[in-house]
């Protein structure tokens, strides 16, 4: 649907209507933007959101928030900092829902977002201790998603546990870990768990739906969903 800005050519205009006003790039807001997709079909209470995120991120001067609809909102913060800190702390849920986040700069309109990917720390289980480097974890991590390979994100040795960074994409399943073989030929399975994880379909293992929203479920139970 058209919104009044694209009709405005079509309409007639008055004087003070069609008066030129210039808008300045130094005028504009100089607040940081995260934008939030909540992967739920409830409506969203936007003060039960406020009420949720304000005691984790703790940010020094707040925020304000702006739904936009479709389960879409707008987290605005003055401090660059706290934005950063809080898209490298994901994944984030809201009532067990997966909260999807990114930075937003207007540059394109908010329903025009997609949010499709999700970074999760994965704890790389079963990997022989002769083979326990952050390479070969990383390696093996490259079929769950695109790995970090920040500082900032390096991995905690705990034990036989490796702790990678990955980036996942939504609309597959979670990948559930990795064969590999070793030098003598023998093969072995490197499983992956992956941490804070809201609710995710049982069925396919995407973290899009849940599991009533699932074709497969759909498809076994003979079930229409509304």
């Amino acid at each position: 649907m058209e919104t009044l800005v694209t009709k405005w050519g079509n309409m007639s205009l008055d004087d003070r209507e069609g008066g030129e006003v210039k808008l300045n790039v130094t005028e504009r807001s100089k607040n940081i933007t995260i934008a939030a997709k909540i992967l739920t079909k409830r409506a969203l209470n936007t003060e039960a959101v406020i009420r949720t995120f304000n005691p984790i991120w703790r940010s020094k001067n707040g925020f304000k928030v702006r739904n936009m609809g479709n389960h879409t909102i707008l987290f605005i913060f003055d401090n660059e900092e706290e934005v950063e800190k809080i898209l490298k702390g994901e994944p984030w849920s809201f009532d067990k829902h997966l909260v999807m986040i990114k930075w937003y700069d207007y540059s394109i309109p908010v329903q025009d977002l997609v949010f499709e990917h999700v970074t999760l720390w994965v704890q790389v289980h079963d990997i022989q201790t002769n083979y326990l480097s952050r390479e070969i974890a990383e390696k093996l991590c490259e079929a769950a998603g695109k790995v970090s390979t920040e500082p900032t994100l390096a991995e905690v040795d705990r034990g036989n546990v490796m702790r990678i960074r990955v980036t996942v994409d939504t609309t597959l399943p979670l990948c559930r870990g990795r064969v590999f073989t070793l030098e003598d030929g023998s093969k072995g399975w490197a499983s992956f768990k992956y941490e804070r994880l809201p609710n995710v379909c049982y069925w396919c293992g995407r973290l899009d739906h849940f599991d009533r929203d699932c074709d497969r479920w759909i498809q076994s139970t003979g079930t229409l969903t509304k």
